[in-house]
This record gives structure tokens, sequence and C-alpha cells, in this order.
């Protein structure tokens, strides 16, 4: 994917992680025709689920966003959009995916925050972005790509697209 259609970010906090996935939700389009899909990777606290409580909250769900670990899938209603979010890490092969039922979830109005996607590998909706997450000693870095037109969109209507950095 050409670089353009990607950012590449610096947090220091759970605050401002929580910001990107707020500013991520603010930032996407009018909702698609098509269910819309991002991934969310990267290893243990590396800041996915405060990613996606930012994104919650921005889209104006009021309720506790935890990470769905053990319970796998929550859905999440905000406004006119099904924020449907996934924590994969838990299964032991990707055809597991396939006893959640996600293909009755598949729809217009559904958005999918997916942890651990590479757990789910082809069972899962192709993504429009996929935002990695990475810890280092003084900071966590957050790469949003864009894996659609959807998301190449999206990410041109980034606050500072083109390489903004926190």
């Amino acid at each position: 994917m050409a670089a353009d259609f990607a950012l590449h970010l610096a947090t220091r906090s759970a605050e401002e992680t929580e910001g990107v996935g707020a500013r991520l939700a603010g930032s996407m389009p009018a909702p698609a025709r098509h269910v819309v899909v991002v991934y969310l990777s990267g290893d243990l606290g590396a800041g996915k689920t405060t990613l996606a409580r930012g994104f919650l909250r921005a889209c104006g769900y009021t309720g506790a966003v935890r990470s769905p670990t053990y319970t796998l899938l929550e859905c999440h209603r905000a406004d006119a959009l099904t924020i449907v979010h996934l924590d994969l890490y838990r299964l032991r092969g990707a055809a597991e995916v396939e006893t959640l039922g996600l293909r009755d979830l598949v729809r217009s109005d559904h958005l999918f925050l997916i942890e651990w996607p590479e757990r789910g590998a082809e069972h899962l909706p192709q993504p429009d972005l996929v935002a990695s997450l990475s810890v280092e000693a003084d900071r966590h870095r957050i790469e949003i790509a864009a894996r659609s037109d959807f998301g190449r969109e999206w990410v041109a209507r980034w606050p500072e697209a083109g390489g903004a950095s926190l």
C-alpha cells in the first residue's frame, strides 16, 4: 500500500491512545454500503482495546468498554451504528471463527473492530483499515493503513493525513 495511505502515530499515554481511536471515529467517511472492518493488531498491552474504547466513545457509546477476551465478541449500539468488538486471542484455530456467528452480523449498519485478526485468518471479512500497535520504551507506535477504497478515503480524511504524528 502506498505510503500516503498510511498514518504513522506515536502516543505516550492511554488517554492519547484513546484520542487516536476518537479521531479515527471522527474521520470515518459516511457509512459505507458494506460492512466496515478495522483490524487491530499488536502484542499484549499494545493498546488495542484502549484504541477501541476511544473509537466507541466518539461514536456515542456510553457503556463500559472492556476487551472481550473471554466473551470473544461484544456488540455495542452507538447511534445508527452497531459496533462489533471481537478479541480472537483465545481462539485455538482460525476455524473457530465460524462458531461466533459472524455471518449474521455482516451488515451495512455494522462496523467490526477485530483484535488479534491473524488468529481468524481467512474466516474474517477483509479489512478497510489495519491499525498495527507496538510498544517502545517511552511510547506506543500506531500505524493505520488503508486496505480498501473506503479505507483510503478514511485515511485521507484524517485531520493530519500524510504521516501525522502525535
